[in-house]
């Protein structure tokens, strides 16, 4: 799994770039938390959740930051269309104001240094950048 700090790849750059400018985006995360978290330091035990809370509590301030919000978030349920064994434990959905402001938010110092957490709480986990359609 990829970790989202500033120094992204070509391809998710290449996403990125792609986006309208000046447009709202919507990210939807899906996300499938480990048991156990996966730290180097054994003094750092807990579980995917914890770690996971503990990624969000300076990623909710970055994201107030750039002016982002949660607009949902909730548990995932068996899906009814999906590929075999794929499921979920959590889904939320973040209106950022701009790809300009997600990227901002990604080279905060802060946030690099919180995506330790993101990664050792998570299995698996999407992030899908949405925008409105144009009429």
């Amino acid at each position: 799994m990829e970790p989202m700090t500033d120094a992204l790849s070509p391809e998710q750059r290449q996403v990125l770039d792609a986006l309208p400018e000046g447009t709202p985006v919507v990210m939807l995360n899906l996300l499938r938390f480990r048991d156990q978290a996966a730290y180097s330091d054994p003094a750092e035990a807990c579980s995917g959740r914890e770690a996971y809370r503990r990624y969000s509590e300076t990623a909710l301030r970055a994201m107030s930051a750039i002016g982002a919000s949660v607009i949902f978030s909730g548990r995932a349920h068996e899906p009814l269309i999906a590929p075999s064994g794929e499921t979920w434990h959590q889904v939320f959905l973040v209106r950022y104001p701009s790809a300009a402001a997600f990227r901002a938010m990604l080279s905060m110092p802060e946030y690099q240094a919180c995506v330790r957490h993101r990664t050792a709480a998570l299995a698996d986990s999407r992030l899908v950048p949405i925008t409105p359609h144009a009429t």
